[in-house]
This record gives C-alpha cells, structure tokens and sequence, in this order.
C-alpha cells in the first residue's frame, strides 16, 4: 500500500508545508535565544528536521506492517516502544555526527549539541507521536471509507433485489387475470382471444425489455399503458372509459417504469370490476413546485372495496417511491363518498426541465 503522503497530493503538499514551518521555528528559536550564528541556526535546524522528516515518512511502513502481524493492543505498544526507541537514537546519532563533522572547530557549538541532546530526545518522541497518529488516523479514516463503500454497495444491491422483486410481482398478478381472460375468450370470441394475446405480449415484451432500467420517460410509460388499458377493455368492454390528460410539457419527465399500470389496475380492481355500468378513470397531470404530480381518479363503490381488499398495487408503489427517492410522501390516497383519488408525486430531476 502506497505511503498516503505520496499517494495524496493534498497531503504531500501539508506536510512540506508543516516541516518547513518547524524548520524556520527552529532556527529562529536557535538564532534568538541561543545566540547562534544564523548559518550555523539553518544548518542545525536543516540536519535535525530534514532527517526526522524523511525517518517519519518511512515509518508509514511500520505501522502497516505492525497491523499486517495483528498485535494484541499491548504488543502494539511494546513495539511502538521500541521501535521509537531505536529511531530516535538513530536520528540523534546521525544528525549529532554530520554536525561535529561539520563544526568540529566550533566549540561553544559543540558544547551547545552536547547540551541540547535531552530536549531533542524529547522533540523526537514528540515528533514519532505525531507521525503514528497522523497515520493512524488516516488508516481509520481510508477503512471507514472502505466500510462505507461497500456498505453503500451491498444495500444498493438489496435495494435492487427488493425493487425487483416488488415489480416481478406485477407480472404475475396481471398475467394470471388476463390469462383467464384469454381463456374465457377462447370460447365465446376467438378473434378477441387472439388480438387479446398479442397485446399481452407485447405490454410482457415491454415490461421484460424495461426490468433492468429503473427510470423512464412518462411518454414511453404512458404508451406502455395504453397496452395494458387495451387488453383490459377486452375484459371488461364498454364498462371501462379511461381519459388521459397529459400535457406535452410533462411527456419528457422521467417516471419509476411500471409505476403507472398498478395504479390503473387498482383503479380497475375497485371501480370497473365491481360495476354494472360504465367507470370513468381518469389520469391527469402536472409540474408543480419541482414535481411532476399524476393523479388518478376513479368512481367507485365503498362497500366493495372494502371487501375487495387492498392487495399489493398500493403498497408495492410505496415501497418502490421509498427506495427510489428516499421519501415517504410521494403517493397520496384519498377516498371521497364516490370518488377515488390516487395521487402520485415524482421530484423532478433538474436534467429533465
């Protein structure tokens, strides 16, 4: 695994910026109270931090390597200890020997090195600390991101295997009542069974084609409706009259696929199914406050549906708007004394205005 410092332009560039901050620290700090020479200061300064700068990005590989062993919590520290122990002693060593060679005539210098080695020991423990917990926090902060991403992965893929399963419901509800449709024609009306048949397959042609697609336009929907309504005024004849009002400007807006035929069925399921006359569905829409409202209304009587049963066609829509859009308050029912009102609320992408 690349060092972070390395890998990350954003972090490279922090800690040049933080070394040469403690570098020009240092030796104002040793030019101001320790009345060095400025030269000697920068000198002095540059051998102790350039060396623990580049000593600090290597230990990004002890610490991968002490996680790769896995360590009981007091091992990690144990060797932590030591490994501290031996870096610092190293890099006192190197820097105090390059800066006698240097200055091997300079002695107050060389008495102010000697002098200095305690609190420079206790600068690199400072220093090693810092490092460990720079790259420690980074490890946590990359894995969390790790758990997040494929957390992130793992529930869009139950969110798709839940989406697929509320829509494979569909199919076979609807399929099952045409299919005895179909049946029943087969006899009395063979020319109706046969038209009714190839409707069937295509509205099944469109629905397999679209499974994988989670999103299309309401143009498109609405013709794929048209076919499921045409099978279904075979069923039911002159009982079933369906308006749309579909204004041109909502055409292009991109709709959950499948979402509308449940909608209508249900409408059929409560109104049309249960009447001896003719029912009207109707299906309007509009684009208002950054959604494109479709409502769905349909007479109706009370006390059928009440018998009748929800079934899964609102629900299966619930759930659905829920795990597209994250919200709860996309699909509105309301039951007046005759009158059924589905109303279905899709937030508008701001590609698609």
């Amino acid at each position: 695994m690349l060092n972070p410092i390395s890998k990350n332009k954003n972090y490279l560039l922090t800690f040049v910026a933080v070394w040469v901050v403690i570098f020009g620290i240092q030796t104002l700090i040793l030019n101001y109270f320790y009345d060095l020479n400025g030269l000697v200061s920068l000198v002095d300064s540059a051998v102790f931090n350039l060396l623990f700068a580049l000593i600090g990005y290597n230990l990004w590989y002890v610490v991968r390597f002490n996680l790769r062993e896995s360590p009981a919590g007091f091992d990690l520290i144990i060797n932590h200890l030591i490994t501290a122990v031996i870096i610092i002693a190293l890099w006192i060593t190197l820097s105090y020997f390059s800066l006698r060679f240097l200055y091997t005539d300079n002695k107050p210098y060389i008495q102010f090195l000697n002098d200095s080695l305690p609190w420079r020991a206790v600068t690199g423990i400072f220093f090693y600390l810092l490092f460990i917990l720079f790259y420690y926090v980074i490890l946590y902060y990359e894995d969390l991101q790790d758990k997040l991403k494929i957390e992130s992965d793992l529930q869009k893929l139950v969110n798709e295997a839940e989406l697929n399963a509320l829509k494979s419901q569909i199919n076979p509800h609807f399929l099952f009542n045409s299919l005895n449709s179909i049946s029943s024609l087969t006899m009395t009306n063979p020319e109706k069974a046969q038209e009714m048949v190839i409707k069937l397959s295509d509205f099944l042609r469109y629905s397999l084609n679209h499974d994988q697609n989670e999103k299309t336009n309401l143009k498109t929907e609405f013709e794929n409706l048209y076919r499921y309504l045409d099978i279904e005024k075979i069923r039911f004849g002159d009982r079933l009259n369906f308006v749309g009002k579909v204004p041109d400007k909502c055409l292009h807006h991109e709709i959950p696929n499948m979402i509308l035929q449940p909608l209508i069925e249900n409408s059929i399921k409560h109104g049309v199914y249960h009447s001896t006359e003719e029912v009207l569905i109707e299906l309007k829409c509009k684009v208002e406050n950054g959604l494109l409202i479709i409502e769905i209304t349909n007479d109706y009587d009370p006390d059928a549906t009440k018998k009748a049963g929800h079934g899964i066609g609102l629900t299966n829509i619930r759930k659905r708007l829920q795990l597209i859009y994250k919200r709860q308050d996309l699909l509105e029912t309301i039951a007046d004394k005759m009158t059924f009102h589905a109303i279905l609320k899709i937030p508008i992408n701001d590609n698609n205005k």
